[in-house]
């Protein structure tokens, strides 16, 4: 009807100056427009709001208005009813249309009037669909407005009779428009609304439906990040939908729905799924994922869809624009008309695109928290043999990359359906345009899809390779930067090295394969359309005589190409992604689906018995394949009692305090455990927190009870030499703090929580025989703080078993013998035997070795070395490690230098090759398009049939040659990107291992990992991805360019205002972004340093029950991380919407307008990717340690002959500007010499050690071994030479022969040989793969091994042993060195006293007073 209306009015429309529409289409069509919208809607949206009620919002002026206007209209439309019905009853019939527009008028405005109120009393401050409908309402009108007032002016008064229509009209005119500008405001926050409270809200849960499609509510933060660098307290915060706090439970309790699904088969079901279909029954994360996350994700697929359909319309347009310039009396406002809805199609389609990547980024976004908050929960709770297949590396793997995989695809994942979509559409048009021709470009794509299915399919193979031996490269290097301290000693870091960098190059080797398919891949998605677009033309004009290519066949053709280009280009890079997504989903679903710790396996049930601990017929292992490490195990621990555990090293005392805590695979027996518990672990396990919150571990701070814990852990004296008191923060690891000092904070920790049972493996250890006197006698003994509570005390301490309740003696993993000192004493067994080993210390004695025993409980740094710790305590009681990082971020511009240097990194040959190739294809891309319209203007000068074959010729010709380019210049890059990734990492890697201690010391591990990780990742893939895009957009844009001005030269005068405008954009833009991508870098860091720090003290955490804190402590660092990712993808879109550009109609809009935004788009990515190099360029370039060797100083292979060791005059500090730790040491060692060095905690000796190692560098002068100053030698000749024992040894992952002999220098006899003298030959010779035995990540299972892996490079080395007794008997500790030849005394720094021990014992000085506290004199 509305066809035939128009044709018969077309004159009245179209084909005149002053064109209008028909009254009956006024009437009808444009005033239903807008009420149907809201009566489609309002179902929906109310429900909606019934689902998600904000609050209730007070009523405003603001919303009386709106009402009270709302009321005014529907008394408007109602009047024209009424006036109708009233002609009606004078016999003047009007027709249906009169009654029926001013009824549903007045229904939807009553309908729109409620929806104002019911918003109101939902909290809703700005409505979206109100907005819409006013703006469609107010659209509708502008017609029929103009219309009347046409009508108006050129009417007699006879047609004016119906003035009450034409008054009414325009009242309701006014109260539309007027309604509209209103919607555009907000109403105030509902009431006890969070908005209110939040000092620092983000301004998007408040800002109106204009604001939240423009991203206009970002400004004010584009703002200050232009004038000033942005910082942490610039942020907004989170919004609560988007936290940690709400999205990390919904994904647990849909993984828990489908876990319960798996497990819930009834036993029929499960006889079938046995024999046939075992996967069926693990639980699937991706269904998890899609229930969680899906519904959110919907909406941004139905923008997708609504953007899918506006952008055919420009085609359509475009036709028409064609043959409105073909026809010469066509009226101009036509033109202007097309031109103006082509421009408004464009506006329409980029903002509803951008809304759809707000949704997606976001969804990707809550996935990246969800999968990360669901990793850290699990790994809290995963059991040993589970983290035997997970290492660290590996799941901070899962938590960086596989999350972030997540993230990426989340972007495009609605290409799945949108470009199938987009290509039935294309074409669709194109055979309307084209006719059964495009069949010949259909069958081309589909020849392509085997292709792309061939590469998809091997990137995948590829990708699993590839991550493979990433995790081994993190999960090594992660080891080695724990270990670093025994490297350097050992002077081990080329072994390792060269580990690290086989790996690397395997690694590089798969990316090499992978980087040669996606060019492959490249060149097919980059030819594809092209190939489309030749193939139909040529079918077209040689399949038919009177087939003629025209330019609106040719061009409107060529922009529905351009449409399909996209969906064809982003196919095979979805299907790639989904690839590489599978692939993660798989990893993460396996470290989730790892089994757990049962918590029922301890019974934590107060039972009224008199024993607080009690294990029944126990027999517990460390995996449930592996054999028992503890069997037949009965110990009863009465109320209040101390339980002494001793035995062999090795016998099972740790797994026993383990199984006590529920750590191992309970395989038979009860245990029992009344009231809570608290645990010392071996080695302490201390956090990157103050000292104080370091005791207080979550609990509320009491100020007598703290006291009273300090003064009984012997930390008073302690914390008067920390710079910030209990405030200083304590580096990670504790490094900052003596060994002793660590273990005696975590002793503190146990003693203020006050709990009922104590479990403390070998606290004393690694404390000072009067200091582990003074605790004992304080804390764990008789009458010490914890007298009345029951303690199980795991020690090697002689001294101490007289005064113990009960003693139990382990051997071999079973209970030998239980009961009193003296009873055990009477027995003579094993425990009598123990007491004898333990009496009798075997100290190696050599001739030819000076041993330097370092009685010494300090083993990173001594007290006095606490003020190198600047960085970590910045001289301040409370240092806020977020501050600090924030300190290190580099706020200025991303300078030219880091592009030259990655240019340089690439090759600069190689660098400009690349881009005279992508100049090139840009060109033939050129000469293809101005040689298809020379040939439509064959069709004008009716020439066609004369050359077809040669223009068909000729655009191919230029299209392959297009295609070989691609091809070309996407190898050359792949080529260059190999280059760059293996020299960054490679000089990342050197200089690290070169680098000082004292940097490992004050940088977290997780920064450090963070740029072997995620940058690494990023130059490696990421970084090249955007180059290649970046370069293609760049020449596309140029080539737009040329080809606009080539054909209308005018529009070069446009053209310099336009780039001003973009560049200025841009860079008011990119400034914001790239800062906020900086922001992001820097607090990604703390969320795996804290990881790494809770793997390591998992059982002190569930110990103590703090499951809970660690789990918002991490979701807290995660949100963080967010808040500054959040505001950057907002950056990122506006970048894209802000910049608009002029349509230009020859050429499909699309060209210039997409080439531009992904211009603009593709530099600010490029920007934030090449953080990644700046910031490995930032640690490839620290201060390096002194050459490992020096060539013309090298000392002759059997240096050091005979030993002698001379200090001159020696002085050292730790830093420049520092106090000096030692002074003017002067002392002359002979070769064969034994020689013990003793001093109070802060005296300076393990200062002496570093110093002998130059981990430390004099100040003023010399130390001489064997007449060689090693001041002038190089530092791996030194410390090859020289042997240390740690007091915290560390074991790398790999087998026990890799850790005792990295270089394979020795026979297997030499290590057997080793074994034997460490009393490890019969433990080794047990395991069924003897000297190929796996030790696990930081050696966790086989401490007892650590000795060993000491003891069997110090017997084929020379010179000094500098020896850090681990688990010497405290008491003995000095009676070991009563018959050295000589002991020296330190203090403060300056040798005290230099002599015989008999005679120092006769002076009563210093070494006197120790002797007699440890009971010696």
């Amino acid at each position: 009807m509305l066809v035939l209306l128009f044709s018969q009015d077309s004159n009245f429309t179209k084909h005149t100056d002053l064109p209008d529409l028909p009254a009956c289409f006024q009437l009808s069509v444009l005033p239903w427009a807008p009420c149907i919208f809201l009566w489609l809607t309002s179902p929906f949206y109310i429900f909606y709001l019934k689902r998600n009620n904000r609050g209730y919002i007070m009523m405003s002026i603001l919303n009386r208005i709106k009402t009270v206007l709302g009321l005014i209209l529907w008394i408007v439309c109602w009047t024209d009813l009424f006036s109708s019905f009233h002609e009606m009853s004078q016999n003047q019939l009007k027709p249906p249309v009169y009654f029926v527009t001013p009824l549903v008028l007045g229904m939807t405005m009553l309908l729109a009037t409620f929806l104002i109120q019911f918003e109101r009393l939902k909290g809703v401050q700005s409505s979206g669909v109100l907005f819409i409908f006013w703006t469609i309402s107010v659209l509708c009108a502008i017609m029929p407005f103009r219309s009347k007032i046409m009508n108006a002016s050129q009417a007699e008064v006879s047609v004016l009779n119906d003035k009450l229509r034409f008054t009414m009209f325009y009242i309701y005119f006014g109260l539309t428009l007027l309604q509209l500008i209103l919607s555009c405001f907000n109403e105030k926050p509902p009431l006890f609304s969070s908005v209110v409270t939040d000092p620092n809200v983000c301004p998007e849960t408040t800002a109106g439906f204009l604001s939240k499609m423009t991203f206009w509510w970002f400004t004010r933060m584009a703002i200050k990040g232009y004038k000033s660098p942005l910082e942490n307290k610039d942020l907004w915060s989170l919004n609560k939908h988007d936290s940690s706090e709400l999205v990390v439970p919904n994904l647990l309790n849909e993984w828990e729905v489908e876990k319960s699904k798996a497990q819930s088969v009834s036993p029929e079901e499960e006889e079938v799924l046995l024999s046939k279909r075992k996967e069926a029954r693990q639980p699937s994360f991706l269904r998890a994922l899609l229930r969680a996350f899906g519904p959110y994700f919907l909406i941004g697929s139905a923008f997708k869809l609504l953007q899918d359909l506006i952008t055919f319309v420009n085609p359509q347009l475009l036709r028409m624009l064609i043959a409105f310039t073909k026809q010469p009396q066509a009226p101009s406002w036509w033109g202007y008309s097309l031109a103006f809805l082509m421009f408004s199609a464009s506006l329409l389609q980029t903002l509803i695109l951008h809304q759809h990547f707000q949704y997606c980024f976001v969804t990707g976004m809550r996935l990246r928290s969800g999968i990360v908050g669901a990793i850290y929960r699990k790994s809290l709770v995963i059991t040993n043999e589970a983290k035997r297949s997970s290492t660290v590396g590996e799941v901070v793997n899962l938590m960086s990359v596989d999350a972030q995989r997540f993230m990426d695809l989340t972007t495009f994942l609605n290409m799945l359906w949108s470009a199938p979509l987009q290509i039935v559409l294309a074409l669709f048009f194109l055979w309307q345009n084209l006719g059964p021709s495009v069949l010949a470009g259909v069958a081309v794509m589909v020849l392509l899809i085997p292709f792309n299915a061939f590469i998809a399919m091997k990137t995948r193979s590829y990708q699993v390779e590839q991550m493979k031996y990433k995790d081994e490269r993190i999960k090594l290097m992660n080891e080695i930067l724990n270990g670093i301290k025994v490297l350097k000693l050992y002077a081990w870091e080329t072994s390792f090295k060269q580990k690290i960098l086989q790996i690397r190059q395997k690694e590089l080797h798969v990316l090499r394969k992978a980087s040669y398919l996606s060019a492959l891949s490249t060149m097919a998605w980059t030819s594809a359309p092209f190939l489309v677009a030749l193939t139909t033309f040529a079918v077209f004009v040689t399949v038919d005589v009177n087939n003629i290519l025209d330019a609106e066949k040719a061009f409107v053709s060529l922009s529905l190409f351009n449409i399909l280009r996209f969906p064809l280009n982003m196919l095979p890079q979805v299907i790639s992604s989904i690839v590489q997504a599978s692939v993660s989903l798989k990893r993460i679903q396996g470290f989730l689906s790892h089994d757990e710790l049962d918590p029922e396996s301890v019974d934590r049930r107060n039972n009224a018995s008199e024993y607080a601990v009690s294990v029944v017929n126990g027999k517990f292992s460390w995996a449930k394949q592996d054999q028992a490490a503890l069997d037949n195990i009965n110990v009863m621990v009465p109320q209040g009692s101390l339980l002494a555990v001793v035995g062999h090293v090795g016998c099972g005392k740790t797994s026993l305090v383990c199984a006590l805590l529920g750590e191992m695979e309970k395989l038979e027996g009860q245990i029992s455990i009344q009231g809570s518990v608290a645990y010392v672990p071996q080695q302490a396990w201390i956090q990157n927190a103050t000292l104080r919150d370091n005791i207080l571990f979550g609990r509320p701070y009491a100020e007598q009870k703290y006291r009273c814990v300090l003064e009984a852990c012997a930390l008073t004296p302690d914390l008067e030499v920390l710079p910030g008191g209990d405030q200083t923060e304590i580096g990670e690891k504790g490094i900052n703090l003596s060994g002793g000092q660590r273990q005696r904070v975590s002793l503190a920790r146990a003693l203020y929580s006050g709990a009922d049972v104590y479990l403390l493996d070998d606290p004393l250890s690694a404390v000072d025989a009067h200091v582990a006197k003074h605790i004992f006698d304080n804390v764990i003994g008789p009458e010490g703080a914890l007298k009345g509570k029951t303690r199980i005390l795991v020690t090697h301490g002689i001294s101490f078993l007289p005064q113990v309740h009960n003693i139990l003696v382990l051997v071999e993993g079973r209970v030998s013998e239980m009961g009193s000192y003296q009873d055990l004493l009477k027995q003579n067994g094993a425990f009598a035997e123990f007491l004898r080993n333990y009496s009798l210390e075997d100290i190696i004695e050599d001739d030819d070795v000076t041993d330097l025993l370092v009685d010494d409980e300090e083993e990173e740094f001594p007290d006095d070395a606490l003020s190198n710790h600047t960085d970590m305590v910045d001289n301040e009681p409370v240092v806020n490690e977020a501050r600090r990082h924030f300190m290190s971020v580099c706020v200025l511009q991303v300078k030219l230098k880091v592009y030259w240097e990655y240019a340089k990194a690439v090759g600069p040959l190689l660098s400009l090759f690349i881009c005279v190739l992508y100049g090139c294809q840009s060109a033939t891309s050129i000469g293809a398009n101005v040689w298809l319209s020379e040939w439509t203007n064959d069709a004008l000068l009716n020439r066609t049939q004369d050359r077809v074959h040669m223009r068909v010729g000729v655009y191919a010709a230029l299209g392959i040659s297009q295609g070989v380019l691609v091809m070309f210049s996407s190898f050359t890059l792949a080529l260059g990107k190999i280059q760059a990734a293996r020299k960054l990492h490679q000089t990342l890697l050197d200089n690290k291992f070169h680098t000082p201690q004292s940097f490992f010391d004050t940088t977290p591990i997780g920064r450090i990992i963070n740029r072997f990780s995620k940058d690494i990742y990023v130059i490696d893939e990421v970084l090249p991805s955007t180059v290649l895009m970046f370069l293609g957009t760049f020449f596309a844009s140029l080539s737009t360019m040329i080809v606009i001005i080539f054909s209308t030269p005018i529009f070069a005068l446009v053209i310099g205002p336009l780039a001003l405008i973009y560049f200025f954009v841009q860079r008011f833009y990119v400034a914001t972004s790239r800062q906020l991508k900086r922001l992001e870098s820097v607090s990604r860091s703390p969320i795996y340093s804290h990881f790494s720090e809770t793997i390591t003290g998992t059982s002190v955490i569930r110990a103590y029950g703090r499951n809970t804190a660690f789990v918002l402590l991490s979701d807290m660092k995660v949100d963080e991380n967010q808040k500054s990712y959040y505001p950057g993808i907002v950056s990122n879109s506006i970048t894209m919407i802000i910049i608009f550009n002029p349509t230009y109609p020859k050429l499909s809009n699309a060209s210039v307008t997409m080439s531009l935004n992904w211009m603009v788009r593709m530099t600010s990515d490029l920007e934030s990717n090449i953080v990644a190099v700046e910031r490995v360029k930032e640690y490839s370039e620290t201060v390096t340690e002194a050459p490992w060797i020096v060539k013309d100083k090298q000392p002759p292979p059997d240096w050091p002959p005979k030993g002698n060791v001379e200090f001159i005059d020696y002085s050292v500090r730790y830093r420049e500007g520092l106090d000096l730790v030692l002074r003017n040491i002067s002392l002359e060692v002979k070769g064969g010499e034994k020689i013990g060095i003793v001093g109070r905690t802060g005296a300076g000796k393990s200062s002496m050690t570093l110093c002998l190692f130059r981990l430390l560098e004099a100040a003023d002068g010399e130390i001489v071994i064997d007449e060689v100053k090693i001041s002038e030698i190089g530092l791996h000749d030194l410390r090859s030479k020289l042997t240390i024992i740690p007091q915290e040894p560390v074991l790398f992952s790999g087998t026990l022969r890799m850790n005792l002999d990295p270089f394979e220098k020795y026979s297997e006899e030499d290590v057997w040989k080793v074994l034997e003298l460490s009393h490890l030959k019969k433990f080794v010779s047990n395991q069924p793969s003897k000297l190929e035995l796996e030790c696990s990540e930081g050696g966790e299972k086989h401490k007892h091994l650590c000795i060993l892996a000491m003891m069997a490079i110090l017997t084929h080395k020379a010179c000094a042993l500098v020896f850090h007794p681990p688990l010497h008997r405290f008491a003995h500790r000095l009676n070991t060195i009563m018959d050295y030849t000589r002991v020296l005394v330190l203090d403060k720094g300056k040798i005290a006293e230099f002599d015989t021990p008999t005679n120092l014992l006769a002076q009563k000085g210093i070494f006197y007073g120790m002797a007699k506290d440890a009971g010696l004199a």
